[in-house]
C-alpha cells in the first residue's frame, strides 16, 4: 500500500527581521522625525489654550460630546465640517504630492507604523544589542537569560504602548481629568477599552507584525505605483556602476569587477529585509537606511558614494553613458507635482479664506408650514418661523431680531417672539438657541392680502453690533 505524500505548503514561514544599527544622514533624519512626531503625539493633550471661563481649556480638543472641534483659536462646529474634510483632502493631496516626488517618502520617515516600529527597534537593540546579537539570541533555546531579556523587552514595549493608547484618548476629553478619572478606576469603559484596543494594537503592530504591516494590511504600496513615473526619485542601486559584484579586491582579475563588494551592509539594515540590488520592489519604504550604510562602505574602501541613492529612472541612459543626469529639483518641478501643489495650495488658502470670512453670528430661519399662517380674532394673520440663533462667543450674548422690507407691502409686517414682550433673544455663551417668532401682518394690509410677500430678518449682536440676516417669505390670504 503507498502512502500518499502530503502536499507541500505554498506559504514559506515568517523570518524575523532584524536591521543593524546603522549611522548616517537618513538615519539622523528619522530620529529627528521620530523624535517631534512622537513630542506631538503625546504633549499636545496636555496644551492648555485659555477661551474664556465657559469653554474648555484645552488647546486640542475633539469634544464629541458638545460636537465641536478646538485648535488653538479656531473652533469648528458640526455644521462647519467642510473645515475638517478640506483638510483630509490636503492630506490625499499632500500623499499624492510626495510619493510622485520621491516615492513612499511618507512611509519611510512619518507613517505612524514606521515610528513606533522604529522606536520598538530601538528598545529591543538597546536590550538584546545589536543585529547579530539579536539574531543569536532569537535562533538559541529558551534559557533564563533569554526570557529576561524578552520579558525586560516586552515590558518596556507595554509601557510605550499604553501610553500610545492613553495618549490618544486624551484628545476627547480633558486630559487632566480623565487621567484622574483613569488611575482612580472612575472612567467610562468606553476609555478604557479604547486604551486597550489601542495598547493590543501598538503592541502587537510595532513589535511583532512591523513590516508585514506595511507588506500585507497597508493598501497603499500597491497604490504607489499609479503616483509614480520615471522622473520619481526614489531609492536605487546603480548596477552599472556595482556589476558585476565580488568580495575580493586583491584576486586576479579584480580590476573587473564593479564597485559593490557583495557586503550585505544595505540588506541588514533594511527594516523591510530586501535587497535594494534586485530593483525597485513593492516592499520598498524609501528610508534610506541602506544609502547610509552603502555609503559608509564606499569610503572604507576608497570609491564614490552614491551606489545606492535616490535616483530617476530618467537619468539611467545618462549615467550609463557616463554622463551626469539632472538635478534632483529638476526631477520634482515637473508638471504633476506643480499641479499636485496648486491643488493642495488651492484647497490650503481657500480653508484660510473661509476660516477668516466666516462670520461670528449664525442664523437660520424655518418657516412652519403646518399651518401655513393662523388667522387672529381681530383679522391679522400670523406666520410663525423657527429662527436658531448661534452665539460662538464665550460668554452669553444677546441678539436683537428686526423686519426689514423687501417691497412695501413688507413694511406693515410686525414681529413678536414667543414667551417674550421684548424683540431680542438671550443665547448662553457657546450654544445655539431656537426660538419661534410671530410675523404679524395687519387686517386689511397688501402683505395680508397678497399670495407671498418677501421680507428680511435681520439679528445683530448688541455687545459688537455685528449684524446678520436671512431672506424668507410671509404668507398672506391668497396662499390658500
Amino acid at each position: 500500500m503507498s502512502s500518499v505524500e502530503e502536499p507541500k505548503s505554498l506559504y514559506a514561514p515568517r523570518e524575523p527581521i532584524f536591521p543593524r544599527r546603522v549611522k548616517g544622514t537618513f538615519r539622523s533624519l528619522k530620529w529627528w522625525i521620530m523624535l517631534v512626531t512622537l513630542g506631538v503625539y503625546y504633549i499636545t493633550p496636555w496644551i492648555r489654550w485659555d477661551r474664556g471661563p465657559n469653554l474648555p481649556d484645552q488647546a486640542v480638543l475633539v469634544d464629541l460630546a458638545n460636537r465641536r472641534f478646538y485648535f488653538f483659536v479656531i473652533e469648528i462646529w458640526p455644521h462647519e465640517f467642510y473645515f475638517v474634510a478640506g483638510l483630509l483632502i490636503m492630506a490625499g493631496l499632500g500623499l499624492f504630492l510626495f510619493t510622485s516626488a520621491m516615492g513612499r517618502v511618507w512611509c519611510g520617515y512619518a507613517c505612524p507604523q514606521t515610528v513606533w516600529t522604529d522606536l520598538f527597534i530601538a528598545v529591543e537593540r538597546w536590550i538584546e544589542g545589536d543585529r547579530n546579537n539579536r539574531l543569536r539570541l532569537h535562533r538559541a533555546p529558551m534559557s533564563a537569560r533569554k526570557l529576561r531579556l524578552r520579558l525586560t523587552k516586552w515590558t518596556i514595549w507595554l509601557v510605550i504602548a499604553v501610553a500610545t493608547g492613553g495618549a490618544w484618548v486624551f484628545y476627547f476629553t480633558d486630559a487632566p481629568t480623565l487621567l484622574r478619572d483613569l488611575v482612580t478606576f472612575s472612567a467610562h469603559p468606553v476609555a478604557y477599552t479604547t486604551i486597550a484596543i489601542l495598547t493590543a494594537t501598538t503592541f502587537v503592530f510595532g513589535g511583532f507584525a512591523r513590516e508585514q504591516i506595511c507588506i500585507y494590511a497597508c493598501p497603499w504600496p500597491r497604490i504607489q505605483a499609479a503616483m509614480m513615473d520615471e522622473d520619481t526619485l526614489t531609492i536605487g542601486y546603480r548596477d552599472w556602476r556595482g556589476e558585476p559584484r565580488g568580495k575580493h579586491r586583491k584576486a586576479e582579475g579584480a580590476e573587473e569587477k564593479g564597485d559593490c563588494i557583495d557586503c550585505m551592509a544595505c540588506v541588514n539594515v533594511c527594516p523591510m529585509g530586501i535587497d535594494i540590488r534586485n530593483g525597485q520592489q513593492m516592499e520598498c519604504i524609501t528610508c534610506g537606511l541602506c544609502i547610509d550604510a552603502c555609503d559608509d562602505i564606499m569610503e572604507k574602501i576608497g570609491k564614490p558614494r552614491g551606489l545606492i541613492d535616490y535616483l530617476a529612472l530618467s537619468d539611467e541612459t545618462l549615467e550609463r553613458a557616463g554622463k551626469t543626469g539632472r538635478r534632483p529639483w529638476q526631477h520634482i518641478l515637473r508638471p504633476r507635482t506643480i499641479l499636485y501643489t496648486v491643488l493642495w495650495a488651492g484647497v490650503g488658502v481657500g480653508l484660510v479664506v473661509a476660516l477668516f470670512l466666516r462670520s461670528d453670528i449664525e442664523m437660520t430661519v424655518a418657516p412652519v408650514r403646518n399651518p401655513t399662517f393662523v388667522t387672529l380674532a381681530n383679522g391679522d394673520i400670523r406666520n410663525t418661523y423657527e429662527v436658531r440663533l448661534l452665539n460662538k462667543h464665550g460668554e452669553d450674548r444677546r441678539f436683537d431680531l428686526t423686519v426689514e422690507a423687501q417691497d412695501p407691502a413688507a413694511a406693515e409686517l410686525m414681529l413678536d417672539i414667543e414667551g417674550s414682550d421684548t424683540n431680542w433673544v438671550m443665547v448662553p455663551a457657546d450654544s445655539t438657541q431656537l426660538s419661534r417668532v410671530y410675523v404679524i401682518g395687519p387686517r386689511g394690509s397688501d402683505a395680508v392680502e397678497n399670495h407671498r410677500t418677501e421680507f428680511r430678518l435681520w439679528v445683530e449682536d448688541l455687545s459688537t453690533g455685528e449684524r446678520a440676516y436671512k431672506d424668507t417669505v410671509f404668507n398672506g390670504k391668497g396662499s390658500q
